[in-house]
């Protein structure tokens, strides 16, 4: 009798072990599974890569400036053999890049005083007082007005006897012929210049077949790397006469340049300048 208990003791501690491996084996599994899917997961994170974002900088007002003026200097070098150079490091210092007060309010890009001038004036403070400066309708007229007050006064004669691309001998000459007080004149000219690289618009001039590369405009210019002519885009006031006295050609030549039938104008037209 006891030894039937003794069997049927031996019986049930065989069956209740049995379970318990069953249950250690799960265990494991799972463990297993979850280490498994952890892996997968850090892998597929290292996979993704962050997204390159690029800065596009505005451009400075002097790169403005001198995408809105270069080809009239370019203009007046050809015409008053002034390198393009000197010209637009003259309006960026004296204009403070057209926000000064002479620029914005009189359209004087160079700071040029009365003079004897007949046309309209504003008065701005200067080396003195309240000095009287010359006043224009148009940025442009001030363009020519520079290079007719350089070629017409006999104390700058002595530039023209530089070369053309000399714009160090230029700088230094407009300051020992009077043209500014500012002792250091010269330099400021002259830096900003080789910062800009203006005098590859001097290049252009001299060798039209060479083409601007290290320079990057911030505006587009159609077909002016085409053509030596220069384009002007008519604003509120332009007439075909005040255009032909501005570029000193002639009205019948604007028109046959431009294919016009009539003198009507539209603001924001484009006009090819003969040359």
């Amino acid at each position: 009798m006891k030894l039937r208990y003794l069997i049927v003791l031996i019986a049930v501690v065989a069956m209740s072990c049995g379970p318990k491996k069953g249950i250690v084996t799960k265990k494991k599994e799972s463990r297993t599974s979850k280490t498994v899917v952890k892996e997968r997961e850090e892998s597929s994170k290292t996979v993704v890569k962050p997204a390159v974002v690029t800065e596009t900088k505005a451009p400075s007002s002097v790169d403005v400036y001198i995408d809105l003026y270069a080809e009239i200097a370019k203009s007046k070098m050809r015409s008053h053999k002034i390198p393009a150079s000197i010209t637009l490091a003259q309006g960026i210092l004296e204009s403070g890049s057209g926000s000064g007060r002479l620029a914005v309010k009189a359209n004087n890009h160079f700071g040029i005083k009365c003079h004897g001038w007949s046309g309209d004036k504003i008065y701005h403070d200067d080396d003195r007082s309240q000095e009287c400066f010359r006043k224009y309708p148009k940025a442009e007229m001030s363009y020519e007005d520079h290079s007719e007050f350089l070629t017409g006064r006999s104390r700058y004669a002595d530039l023209f006897q530089l070369d053309e691309d000399d714009y160090k001998g230029w700088a230094k000459g407009l300051r020992a012929a009077g043209y500014a007080t500012d002792r250091k004149y010269p330099e400021k000219l002259i830096s900003l210049i080789e910062r800009y690289k203006l005098y590859e618009y001097d290049e252009e001039v001299l060798n039209p077949s060479s083409k601007r590369s290290t320079r990057k405009s911030t505006t587009i210019i159609e077909d002016a790397e085409k053509s030596n002519a220069n384009n002007h885009i008519i604003s509120k006031g332009d007439t075909l006469y005040s255009l032909s006295r501005l570029y000193n050609t002639t009205v019948e030549a604007l028109k046959a340049k431009n294919n016009l039938k009539s003198n009507d104008l539209t603001i924001g037209q484009k006009l090819i300048i003969p040359n």
